[in-house]
């Protein structure tokens, strides 16, 4: 039963309808455990959650939860997810070699920055962003900050981390340290996944506070904030299924908002029209233009042009 609160508080695709069918009673022996020679094949292709699943089996010294027993197995990733950690040993697809990415970028030309999440979106500011690799490029010019999220169900607390990761944010853009900031709320997307409407009404409405807060101390600061999504879930939170409503636990395909606002804009620079298909590889071109750099060769094309 603990294991099945905990892949409920970790994952939120697993809700209220679904829990009865997995949770065993005390009173009953679990069958199909796993047991030493055994082999363990973790078909998952995304490397946050599958890190720490993988160390539970391969280390001998983990802390992240604790573990009854560890069975002696084979233990196999889909792909090696961390490849500097080397986290899974064995795998059964290279991972692919992401390189060039924006932070080394930033990096190589001394940007200084901050990445801030809370814990369920802190992958994807530090790890996603690099390339699917652990720590900081360089950890003279960059910060990053993890929110620990709460452990519960997030319809219970839709706001999640939003006050303190904005808190936490403002006080970093203040300090007039950095010249580039990442931040990530996770709200819309966590909280959608609950199907919760009122909730999720309540996630949406902490985040544009939330935002704004943000957008009022960059623009105190004579800077530029640029606004964005990589998916939605708020949007389309139900999917019907032999004429019932249920929650939708994937992601939508919508078109999702993108917004630069600069306070000190003189029209020096406009909107490319010449990309068709915008997506996040030309948002990594975009902000090295608003940054004052050129844009890598090898880089989609920016979403803006400079007149000069």
């Amino acid at each position: 039963n603990q294991a099945i609160l905990s892949m409920y508080e970790e994952d939120p695709k697993i809700t209220d309808q679904y829990l009865p069918s997995f949770v065993i009673a005390e009173n009953e022996t679990p069958i199909g455990t796993i047991e030493d020679n055994d082999c363990v094949i973790l078909f998952n292709f995304r490397g946050d959650r599958a890190i720490e699943i993988s160390m539970a089996f391969e280390q001998e010294h983990f802390n992240k939860f604790e573990r009854e027993r560890v069975p002696k197995v084979f233990f196999a990733g889909m792909m090696q997810y961390d490849g500097d950690l080397k986290i899974p040993k064995k795998f059964l697809v290279g991972p692919p070699q992401i390189e060039t990415c924006i932070s080394h970028y930033l990096c190589a030309n001394k940007i200084i920055s901050f990445a801030i999440s809370e814990t369920q979106k802190y992958g994807h500011v530090t790890y996603f962003w690099n390339g699917n690799k652990s720590g900081c490029i360089d950890k003279s010019l960059e910060e990053y900050i993890e929110i620990k999220s709460d452990k519960i169900p997030f319809d219970q607390k839709p706001e999640m981390k939003a006050y303190e990761i904005t808190e936490k944010s403002i006080e970093l853009l203040e300090s007039n340290k950095f010249k580039f900031g990442r931040i990530n709320f996770p709200n819309g997307d966590m909280v959608g996944h609950t199907g919760s409407m009122s909730a999720t009404i309540k996630s949406c409405e902490v985040t544009d506070q939330c935002v704004k807060k943000i957008v009022e101390t960059v623009n105190k600061l004579d800077g530029i904030t640029i606004i964005l999504a990589d998916h939605g879930n708020a949007d389309e939170m139900f999917t019907i299924k032999n004429g019932k409503k249920i929650s939708k636990t994937s992601h939508t395909l919508n078109p999702v908002p993108f917004a630069i606002i600069d306070k000190n804009y003189k029209k020096e620079y406009k909107v490319n029209k010449k990309v068709h298909t915008p997506g996040l590889a030309n948002i990594a071109s975009t902000i090295c233009n608003l940054l004052g750099l050129k844009k890598p060769k090898d880089y989609e094309d920016s979403l803006i042009l400079f007149e000069n």
